[in-house]
């Protein structure tokens, strides 16, 4: 089914896009294309084919966890720039009623 400049100005209308009429007929068979592949996609999903979301399986990738120490917090916080109380001390961002 080719769509005809008419309908390429419809649409256009629809979507608020002012288009000339040189534009319509230019883009009438470049939406029919356009038309034509997704509607192939339609024909390849059928029933018997599971949805995915990779064309092959894939495994977990990530590492285990593990348990270290972590540093010590005398440490980080001497390369902090302000501390407070034993904490990273920041800028507020946000006022009282927050």
């Amino acid at each position: 089914m080719a769509l005809t400049a008419a309908e390429v100005a419809r649409l256009g209308e629809l979507a608020r896009i002012r288009l000339t009429e040189s534009e319509t007929e230019l883009l009438a068979p470049q939406l029919d294309v356009i038309l034509a592949a997704v509607a192939r996609v339609t024909e390849v999903a059928t029933p018997d084919v599971p949805p995915t979301s990779h064309a092959i399986p894939l495994t977990n990738v990530f590492r285990d966890d593990v348990v270290v120490p972590s540093l010590p917090r005398a440490d980080v916080l001497a390369a902090a720039p302000s501390v407070e109380d034993g904490r990273f001390r920041v800028p507020r961002i946000l006022g009282e009623d927050a």
